[in-house]
């Protein structure tokens, strides 16, 4: 059992959005881009949120930082009810919980150095006047750049270092949650496991949590702890790293890791890979039941009438939403084929 302190809590989050049309815009309907997720992150620990593009990973980590409003659900930032804070509240929110983005280079103001970019939230918290420059230089230091970068600005930098600063400043106010939406998918793969290394060292030496979006399994395995898989605006399977890499029991968890390349050459590289047919269907008007039915080859009538809670069911050690969890025995619906590698 991990004793580490609990740093954030979601319950119950959701966001949805209305769906205007006619010449008077009346409200027709609503998209139900996150609906009723929960998740928890503690100090020290890497929580990944995997899915397809769309499934609301990016919402739920904008929510969590309150950078969106939810439409419903609770935010717990350790131990504070924050779902609702303004002001000066929200402001003490800010030190907590800062977020990483995408793009590092549309993240980061032309028109400031980089110093001024990483001073902000020191300046913005009244904190830059008490030793500033010197944490701003630490901060550089930390990520792996050099102090005389901090009088450029951010268009004379590669990606990879455009990212360092954006990671840089968000550790400024040495916040307990960094929430890191698909931090490394812009960049080339070996400036990828640099910024990785770079934040698992972070990590270990500050004791942040990391709250890590992402569709790249591959490094999702290499950075977290703990991972929970979405899929259209719902967490359908949540275990440890073991539990969902070699023990998946949801059949969504189970084609996505099909579609992860194996470095193993010869035989060890075969495998079935489970190809997915029809489209993720539209959230303004989700199936009934489970969501996943309509392109999941166990469904069966329950699974239209019932939605799956996400619990611990026998046979998979860890919470999943489905009525038939289990291996993967891909029958209509889906095209498997032999891989070698």
């Amino acid at each position: 059992m991990d004793d580490t302190e609990e740093v954030l809590r979601v319950t119950g989050l959701a966001k949805h959005y209305p769906v205007r049309s006619g010449p008077l815009r009346r409200r027709t309907g609503r998209v139900h881009a996150v609906d009723g997720v929960d998740l928890a992150l503690r100090a020290g620990r890497t929580l990944g949120l995997v899915g397809e593009s769309g499934c609301g990973k990016t919402t739920t980590g904008r929510m969590a930082v309150r950078l969106l409003e939810p439409t419903a659900g609770k935010i717990v930032v350790a131990g504070r009810d924050v779902t609702r804070a303004r002001g000066a509240d929200l402001r003490a929110l800010r030190r907590d919980l800062q977020l990483v983005f995408q793009d590092p280079y549309a993240s980061l103001s032309p028109r400031m150095t980089v110093h001024d970019i990483i001073a902000e939230p020191l300046r913005v918290q009244g904190r830059y006047d008490d030793g500033g420059a010197k944490r701003v230089a630490e901060l550089l230091d930390m990520v792996r750049l050099a102090p005389a970068h901090a009088r450029r600005y951010a268009h004379e930098f590669s990606g990879g270092q455009r990212q360092r600063i954006g990671i840089a400043r968000a550790l400024a106010l040495d916040p307990k949650v960094l929430v890191l939406d698909e931090p490394v998918s812009a960049l080339d793969v070996s400036i990828q496991a640099q910024v990785v290394n770079t934040l698992r060292e972070l990590q270990r030496d500050l004791g942040v949590a990391y709250l890590f979006i992402s569709h790249d399994l591959s490094v999702v395995r290499h950075v977290s702890h703990e991972i929970a898989v979405m899929y259209l605006g719902k967490v359908v399977e949540r275990g440890t790293r073991e539990d969902i890499f070699r023990r998946a029991a949801h059949p969504y968890t189970q084609a996505l890791l099909s579609a992860v390349p194996r470095p193993e050459p010869g035989g060890a590289g075969r495998r079935d890979r489970i190809t997915l047919t029809g489209d993720v269907p539209s959230p303004v008007d989700p199936p009934s039941g489970c969501r996943f039915r309509t392109r999941c080859w166990k469904a069966r009538d329950v699974c239209a009438a019932e939605e799956p809670p996400l619990v611990v069911r026998e046979g998979s050690g860890h919470p999943v939403a489905c009525h038939f969890p289990g291996p993967a025995e891909p029958r209509t619906g889906t095209t498997t084929t032999k891989e070698t590698l």
